[in-house]
């Protein structure tokens, strides 16, 4: 047996929620390019099975699940999708999400609602259902925000549901330690089209400083494989999070209105 087929022995493959596209897209790349197997899920059939046919090129198994997850019976039916097709995941990767932008009294309820399933419901479910799969060994990549950290006014919701993400996620990597490895990502603002599918405009998110989607990839995927508990990519964004920890509270909300408002 070749030293290259000993590699890809057992590198755990790896189910990516909104793989299509932005950081997810990405990290499909970073864990198809160290030889692990994928398993793709997202909604937009097209870019899905392109993605999946390159992966495949490069000598992995890259499974496409085309499927809308902003439902209420998603997570069960993901999960029962998996099983009938017999992939051992490994890794779980809790990435798909959305943002709402603009003064929450004015926002649709129906897209609070979608924030709230994909953002907080989704990975929590999907969280809860594979770990009844793990018997020891396995990660979790939950995928939260330095906007978790702090009140956002202007993307209320979305800072909300970041901050559930992210004390859930270094809650349960305490719960889990020794037995699964649970690793929380933070970015900060990406070169993605997120700000533009949340009606952002013109806001001044990202202005100042931004991250590509493949490093953010290769830093969560660096520090997941270390056991990592929270990765923020950027040095910048950790300067951020410092500052809005010893900063009061009401400076801060005043600060993220102004940096989430127009430019």
């Amino acid at each position: 047996m070749s030293a290259a087929s000993v590699e890809r022995d057992d590198p755990g493959t790896a189910l990516i929620t909104g793989a299509s596209a932005g950081i997810g897209e990405a990290l499909a790349r970073e864990f198809a390019a160290h030889d692990h197997d994928v398993v793709l899920v997202a909604r937009r059939e097209d870019r899905l099975e392109a993605l999946a046919e390159e992966l495949e090129s490069e000598e992995v198994t890259a499974t496409a699940i085309v499927m809308d997850l902003d439902r209420a019976a998603a997570a069960e039916d993901l999960h029962e999708t998996v099983r009938a097709r017999d992939l051992d995941v490994e890794i779980l990767v809790n990435n798909v999400g959305v943002g709402t932008y603009g003064p929450f009294a004015e926002s649709a309820i129906d897209a609070e609602r979608t924030q709230l399933r994909l953002n907080v419901v989704l990975p929590v479910e999907l969280t809860r259902l594979f770990l009844d799969e793990f018997d020891g060994g396995e990660k979790v990549l939950n995928v939260g925000s330095v906007a978790g950290f702090q009140p956002g006014p202007n993307l209320a919701g979305y800072y909300a549901s970041k901050a559930y993400v992210n004390s859930f996620t270094e809650a349960i990597a305490e719960e889990l330690r020794g037995r699964v490895d649970v690793t929380l990502l933070c970015p900060g603002p990406v070169d993605t089209d997120f700000q533009s599918r949340a009606g952002m405009g013109d806001s001044a998110v990202g202005s100042l400083t931004s991250n590509t989607p493949a490093a953010v990839a290769e830093a969560a995927y660096d520090g997941l494989m270390a056991g990592e508990t929270v990765v923020v990519p950027s040095r910048a964004m950790r300067v951020v999070d410092l500052l809005g920890r010893v900063t009061p509270r009401p400076i801060v909300r005043r600060i993220a209105k102004v940096v989430n408002g127009d430019r």
